[in-house]
């Protein structure tokens, strides 16, 4: 009889930890599953960040383009229709900044002096227009002689001209100045050089390019060649790739050689800061807005609130949604820990009165529970680290693709959010392979949550035990 029932009884505690393990071991696989798919989405919105600003920028200071209407011109071409050379070929460059007002050089050194910053460095933005085609002569056939014409009084002939007019290709292009002097900054640092090198510091005023690589392949550019900016050949040491797979821009060139294309001599579009503390970026932008009148100062936090698509939507989800299912499940799970636990004190009564009616302290009950209740825990712990790795894992190997969708201008006055080289074009998107790595981090929350529940069941179950009486063992004696 006593044997039968102690079979019995150890099935029964065995099945109970198994449910309150399994239980806990949910709440804490999906604590690891959505922490780590929320910290793939905080780098993947880091990469994005970085295509629009650079790595290590953590904010950019610009000034606003002017309105419409307000003095600014259209570029304008102009062509000569050579009488002499039929279809006369035409080609002409317009060098213009882009999106931005310029901006004194000296502004540079002030930023850099603001208290919180820990370098800064000035670029040039520019859009190269290039048009290339030709005149082509019409045919002239007559169709007799009319009037007096001119003052000599000769008759001139009359007809039509046939087959004229003129074909014209635009194109376009960007172009970045960038501080050479000061690589480690800006929008050049989130592309790797994948062919040739970078820019030398000796080189502030040579005729030096690198290029991007989707560009070089399809301009059929390539390290050892010459490429022409309006008249001025630049030999391309470099070929860059941009690590989001949106580059900054077409070509880099050294600042004085931009400042030079663009007759914008000691000027720039965009100030690239570098904080000394990340924990004091709106300090130190309020003190650049502060000190340095008529400028805007955008963040990554800026940014980050103007990507959209659903890389956006996921986060959100994640950070939201997520977050409070992870909570509603864990406290579900902690509670029914606890309830199992108690209620399996409750079918243990002869147990604990026989071992109280033996000199057991109502302490050395509670223990003994407790005890129990954390081995629960820890085991639901390692099945839950468990179950989250292998979903971790899951997510990194599908690598689900999500759309970041970066506005186009949007900045006070039209001069656009973006601080980087050819941002203020239409909107436009980034494909961006979802992650979920795990850090050590996530796994101590998650063994940190197994003893918490653990303990929280152990709690229920000790203050049951702990109310037991040795009479209570007698009743049940069969």
């Amino acid at each position: 009889m006593f044997f039968t029932y102690l079979r019995r009884e150890l099935r029964r505690r065995r099945k109970a930890a198994l449910v309150v393990a399994s239980g806990l071991a949910l709440g804490i696989a999906l604590v690891i599953i959505v922490s780590s798919v929320s910290s793939g989405m905080s780098k993947a919105q880091d990469k994005v960040l970085e295509s629009l600003y650079g790595l290590g920028t953590d904010m950019t200071v610009t000034k606003a383009a002017a309105a419409p209407g307000s003095g600014t011109q259209r570029p304008r071409f102009e062509f000569d229709a050579k009488d002499n050379d039929d279809d006369a070929k035409q080609s002409s460059d317009r060098v213009m900044v882009q999106g931005f007002q310029t901006l004194s050089a000296a502004t540079v050194d002030k930023v850099g002096t603001q208290d919180g910053v820990a370098d800064a460095v000035g670029g040039l933005s520019l859009t190269v227009l290039k048009v290339d085609g030709q005149f082509k002569r019409g045919e002239f056939k007559q169709n007799g002689t009319g009037g007096t014409g001119g003052r000599g009084g000769s008759t001139q002939p009359q007809g039509e001209v046939r087959g004229g007019g003129a074909s014209f290709d635009v194109n376009s292009y960007t172009v970045y100045g960038t501080d050479v002097a000061k690589q480690d900054l800006g929008p050049l640092t989130s592309s790797k050089i994948t062919k040739g090198r970078t820019f030398k510091a000796t080189e502030t005023d040579a005729k030096v390019a690198v290029v991007d690589a989707s560009y070089a392949k399809e301009k059929k550019l390539a390290v050892g060649k010459t490429v022409t900016v309006s008249g001025t050949k630049y030999k391309i040491v470099g070929v860059s790739t941009a690590d989001s797979g949106d580059a900054a821009a077409n070509l880099y060139i050294p600042l004085k050689q931009a400042q030079t294309l663009a007759d914008s001599k000691n000027k720039v579009t965009t100030v690239y800061v570098k904080a000394a503390d990340s924990q004091q970026i709106d300090h130190v932008k309020s003190a650049i807005q502060k000190n340095i009148s008529g400028t805007t100062v955008t963040t990554s936090a800026d940014l980050a609130d103007t990507v959209s698509g659903s890389l956006s939507t996921a986060s959100d989800l994640a950070s939201s949604v997520g977050k409070w299912l992870s909570i509603a499940v864990l406290v579900a799970a902690f509670l029914v820990a606890g309830l199992l636990t108690s209620s399996a004190v409750s079918r243990r009564v002869r147990e604990f009165g026989t071992l109280k009616a033996l000199g057991w302290k109502s302490g050395r009950v509670t223990r003994q529970v407790v005890g129990e209740a954390l081995v629960n825990g820890l085991m639901g712990g390692v099945l839950g680290i468990a179950v989250g790795l292998a979903g971790a894992y899951v997510v990194t190997a599908i690598s689900p693709t999500l759309t970041a969708q970066l506005g186009g201008s949007g900045g006070g006055g039209g001069g656009g959010m973006f601080g980087g080289p050819g941002r203020q074009a239409a909107a436009k998107s980034l494909d961006i392979a979802l992650t979920a790595p795990v850090s050590l981090s996530i796994i101590l929350i998650a063994v940190a949550l197994a003893v918490a529940g653990g303990l929280i069941a152990g709690a229920f179950g000790g203050w049951r035990a702990s109310r037991l009486r040795p009479a209570d063992a007698l009743r049940r004696v069969e």
